[in-house]
Parts: structure tokens; C-alpha cells; sequence
């Protein structure tokens, strides 16, 4: 622990730097979206301590808390700005195919049957008389593995 209060009282730049570094390489390890503004606000503070500033440990403590918190809510209002709630997810494939047309693969019995859309086949559950192999149906709603379809 001394070589380490040693280290910091003569290259406090290196303790900053590789505090940034480890939270950067947790963050690319494992995507967690929350480490990213604390090992960028590390990296300025180890930036602030290779300027000469003088700022105790406690100071630089602080700063580093402080640059996170801001950089933080800075960073979750411009996403939300950037890229608001209300679009759909890039990744929720499921609910980009509501409003799609899909064709009918295998006959409905029951109001159950099979339509492929979007490069895949899918159960399909209809209300009223199912409609024949190869008609187009709408896709209304997702449901787990299935969708609610209509007739085009």
C-alpha cells in the first residue's frame, strides 16, 4: 500500500491513466454502458495532474466524481435527444415486423398456421376463415414466437 501512496505522490498522471484504462477495458469487455464516463473522466483528471495542477488526492477524488456525475447525466440527455424512446429498438426484430406483409406457408386450421416474413417463418394465428398457402396476410401484433395477422 506505501508504493502505491508513493507512486501516486510522484506520478499521480499513471494512477489516473490506468484507472482509466481498466474501467475502459471492463466497459469494452462487457458492454455494461455505465463505464464508459467514469474511465473517460479518469483520463481527464490524469490529464489535469500530467498539467501540474495542484490538487490533492482528496481534490482529484472529487474532481473524478464530479466529471463522471456531470458527463453522465450529459451523455443520457443527449441520447435521449439523439435517439428517443419512442423509435423502435434496432434490435427488437420482433416488432419491426408489425405492419409487414407476410406470406402463408401453411394452411390455418383452427385460426393457427405458418406465414415467412422478413426471411423467416413464423407461427400465425388469425381470427375468422384462415386464409390459402401463398395468399399475403398483415402483420398486426407480436406474441411471444407468434404473430396476430390479418387478411391484405
Amino acid at each position: 500500500m506505501d508504493a502505491l501512496i508513493d507512486l501516486h505522490a510522484a506520478q499521480p498522471f499513471w494512477i489516473w491513466l490506468a484507472l482509466g484504462v481498466i474501467l475502459l477495458a471492463v466497459e469494452a469487455a462487457f458492454s455494461t454502458e455505465w463505464l464508459l464516463w467514469p474511465a473517460v473522466s479518469a483520463g481527464m483528471v490524469a490529464v489535469v495532474t500530467a498539467l501540474g495542477l495542484p490538487l490533492s488526492f482528496v481534490g482529484e477524488v472529487a474532481l473524478f466524481a464530479v466529471l463522471t456525475v456531470a458527463m453522465t447525466l450529459l451523455s443520457r440527455r443527449l441520447i435521449q435527444r439523439v435517439n428517443p424512446s419512442d423509435s423502435p429498438d434496432i434490435n427488437a426484430r420482433d416488432n419491426r415486423l408489425v405492419g409487414l406483409r407476410a406470406q402463408v406457408v401453411q394452411p390455418f386450421v383452427d385460426g393457427r398456421g405458418r406465414v415467412f416474413v422478413s426471411g423467416a417463418e413464423w407461427v400465425a394465428e388469425i381470427d375468422g376463415a384462415g386464409p390459402l398457402i401463398g395468399e399475403s396476410v398483415i402483420v398486426d401484433a407480436v406474441d411471444g414466437a407468434k404473430l396476430r395477422v390479418r387478411l391484405s
